[in-house]
């Protein structure tokens, strides 16, 4: 194997190596069991076998775990500064199978013991096995994800140009990243060990470790798992340095523009990542998975739901309130995310806000103007309230009953699926003072963060508290229609709501309140997540613990000790109007997290949706939301023989285009397509190739992409070598006027994008 110069060669012949280790411990192991999980996909996924012999915690996976951790957390935020962004763990998932393979083959397998203790340990303990390859996925997933926080710290900083202490930043963002695990420890039971909380997202890991190191004979005139995900790795490979660096252009075309290059409703109508997106299409799986993740992990009554929701919200309701001038809309761009003065100028926050106290300038506001937003930014927040509304009305009257019960049966421990009796059987429980504890010492730090250090993030310790009771309360409504539509509802609106109109003026106070209420949630849900994929997996749980909880804490060294380093020493970072021209450091995506700090901090909702506000209509979607799953809920008691009534999903619907700014309409079209094409019609026509083959295609297109897009940059891109200069190489879809007003009177070259 060290002899083969080929990087192909080396990677196939590691992964045979993995293959040859399948062990007959599975077949005894799950010879009297039946696979009678109530979820299709799930049956037709997940493997029922299991060797609970096999070591987990070895020094391969401390070694490989950490590693792959702090190197994907150093490259995520890193370029999270840049114009190109990385976010993957698929990447390393692939990678660390044949250091580990390696590691395995060179490292000696003596046992070394601690002296005076009864601690002994092996560097080798034998061949790599699966459930190390699990552990190592799951440190690096934690390392791909981002650390919400940084955003705060990179607004202080490069935004308001103000000053943070650093250890009031670092608790910020070690707390708001470790309080998920007192949540997790209080809903597993509900959102883990229920069968019918599957997570859709988890069975595309799980097919690719399956493909990975399971026997397997190559059926005739076919292929194997194994060489099915390499031959789509190096085609996804190969293909992606088109899109991402010699034709960029193919991420979004649009024969709309084309034809009508001189016309500003024609090109709203037909952008792909300005406008309404009809015509538009892209050549490139970036753009299909950008956003919303693989349409391949979907469930296909999500994607239906979806579809829904996205063409009523983006074909039927903005173009009607766009044409009636509803909120003035004419006079901005139709879709945006910036927010406006009354002029349509970029609005001017140091205009309404005290540099000397960092708060709210009602003079200088009353003197300039009320924010203004692009109709679709507006109606964006209007289906944000309904979509909460709706999911906490949904969950109560189609999950209130099985919750309850689900309560009882969480005390008597009688969930019996074959996983969870796997798992019962073969390894014991995570104590829950564990999690406990944990909750208790991070909501200390938390307050301390903002209570301390002069109160720099201005929020209260009531805040904190009353934040992390909403993170509480929504956690599990969210959770299950994550857990079974692989859709997460956003809890970010309703809490910058909240804190908005009781402490409104100081927009970081609101943005910490929103962290701390939003994503100490949305973590337990990834930490639940990961615990679900242990569970499939068969990895021991107090196994899974401990690599989630190191990892937590070395993905949030790492990302903030990156942050800090890049905000300190790149000059003018996230302005591009100070920056040299094609300087990467423009911040893409904190620039957005910033005007919601304007809108809900600043300003306020009171001046934004409340009776002094421009968009206080917007409320109405609260009302809307509660009722909008009644109807369904009533057919599915009418006719209960019709289980399609109950795949109608409101909360769904109503935020199917919830991810567009920053998604653009191509990405749903796109990704809309794919899935209806793979989930629907192939799980349907062709359901034995859809069970072999779907989710190893979408990890191997997965990986293609990630791996071209890191070698671009390291080798092209790093160095500016930007090859010939031609209209490929344009991102904007060729349609530049569909950023512009169309109110009388207003001229293109009056509209912001060329000012």
């Amino acid at each position: 194997m060290l002899h083969n110069p080929s990087f192909i060669g080396t990677f196939i012949n590691c992964c045979q190596v993995a293959l040859n280790n399948h062990s007959p411990v599975d077949d005894e192991l799950s010879a009297d069991e039946i696979n009678d999980s109530p979820i299709e996909e799930v049956r037709l996924t997940v493997s029922i076998k299991d060797d609970p012999t096999l070591p987990c915690l070895t020094f391969r996976t401390w070694f490989l775990g950490i590693t792959t951790c702090a190197i994907l957390a150093f490259l995520n935020q890193f370029f999270g500064f840049r114009q190109n962004s990385l976010s993957t763990s698929v990447s390393a998932q692939i990678v660390v199978l044949p250091l580990g393979k390696f590691m395995a083959a060179v490292l000696p397998q003596e046992v070394i013991r601690v002296p005076g203790t009864k601690w002994s340990s092996s560097l080798n303990p034998g061949p790599f096995n699966l459930k190390e390859h699990v552990l190592i996925t799951i440190f690096a997933n934690a390392g791909s994800r981002g650390v919400y926080a940084i955003n705060i710290i990179t607004i202080v900083i490069a935004f308001y140009h103000r000053h943070i202490h650093p250890l009031a930043a670092m608790l910020l963002a070690l707390s708001t990243q470790m309080l998920r695990y007192g949540w997790a420890g209080i809903f597993r039971k509900f959102l883990v060990d229920s069968p019918y909380m599957w997570w859709p997202a988890n069975l595309v890991q799980v097919s690719l470790f399956r493909a990975l190191h399971e026997e397997e004979v190559r059926p005739k005139r076919g292929l194997t798992r194994l060489q099915f995900f390499l031959v789509v790795l190096i085609s996804s490979f190969a293909y992606y340095v088109v899109p991402n660096y010699l034709f960029p252009s193919i991420t979004a075309l649009s024969f709309v523009c084309w034809i009508w290059k001189h016309s500003v409703t024609a090109q709203q109508i037909g952008s792909g990542r300005r406008g309404l997106g009809i015509g538009s299409f892209a050549l490139d799986w970036a753009t299909v998975a950008a956003w919303n993740g693989s349409p391949l992990a979907y469930p296909g009554f999500a994607i239906i739901n979806i579809s829904i929701g996205f063409f009523l919200t983006l074909y039927v309701l903005i173009p009607i309130a766009y044409q009636t001038n509803a909120f003035e809309a004419k006079r901005f761009p139709l879709i945006s995310s910036p927010v406006f003065d009354a002029n349509g100028n970029k609005y001017n926050v140091g205009l309404v806000l005290n540099e000397t106290n960092f708060q709210f300038n009602q003079h200088g506001y009353d003197d300039y103007s009320k924010v203004r937003l692009s109709i679709f930014f507006a109606f964006v927040y209007g289906l944000s309230f309904a979509t909460l509304a709706a999911t906490i009305s949904h969950v109560a009257l189609f999950h209130g009953r099985t919750i309850w019960q689900q309560t009882r049966t969480t005390f008597q421990d009688k969930f019996d699926d074959v996983h969870t009796r796997l798992m019962k059987k073969n390894y014991d429980a995570v104590p829950q003072w564990w999690f406990y504890s944990l909750m208790l010492i991070m909501t200390v730090l938390a307050m301390v963060a903002c209570e301390g250090f002069g109160r720099q993030l201005q929020l209260p310790y009531w805040g904190v508290l009353l934040a992390l009771g909403l993170a509480v309360f929504f956690l599990l409504p969210i959770g299950v229609i994550t857990a079974t539509t692989n859709q997460q509802p956003r809890l970010n609106v309703i809490t910058e709501l909240i804190i908005g109109f009781m402490y409104p003026g100081r927009p970081l106070a609101n943005v910490a309140f929103k962290t701390y209420g939003y994503i100490s949630m949305v973590q337990a849900i990834t930490f639940l997540s990961d615990f679900k994929l242990g569970h499939y997996m068969k990895i021991p749980p107090k196994s899974m613990f401990i690599v989630q909880l190191v990892g937590t804490v070395v993905a949030s060294s790492v990302y903030f000790g990156t942050a800090w380093w890049l905000l300190a020493s790149v000059d003018n970072i996230c302005d591009p109007s100070k920056l040299p021209e094609g300087s990467p450091w423009t911040c893409p995506g904190y620039d957005v997290f910033y005007y919601a700090s304007i809108i809900w901090g600043v300003v306020g909702p009171l001046r934004m949706f409340g009776r002094l506000g421009v968009y206080a209509r917007m409320n109405y979607f609260f009302l809307f939301g509660i009722l909008a799953p009644v109807p369904v809920w009533i057919l599915s008691r009418m006719f209960p023989e019709k289980k399609w009534i109950r795949l109608i999903n409101m909360p769904i619907i109503i935020s199917g285009a919830g991810n567009m700014l920053p998604a653009t309409s191509v990405n749903y079209i796109c990704w809309i397509t794919v899935g209806v094409l793979f989930n629907i019609y192939v799980f349907r026509r062709y359901k034995s190739w859809w069970a072999r083959h779907n989710y190893i295609l979408s990890a191997g297109l997965d990986a293609g992409v990630a791996f071209m897009a890191i070698l671009c940059y390291f080798t092209l891109q790093i160095k500016d070598i930007n090859g010939m200069s031609w209209w490929g190489l344009e991102l904007d879809d060729h349609c530049p006027l569909a950023r512009c007003p169309t109110a009388p009177g207003i001229e293109v070259k009056d509209c912001p994008v060329f000012r």
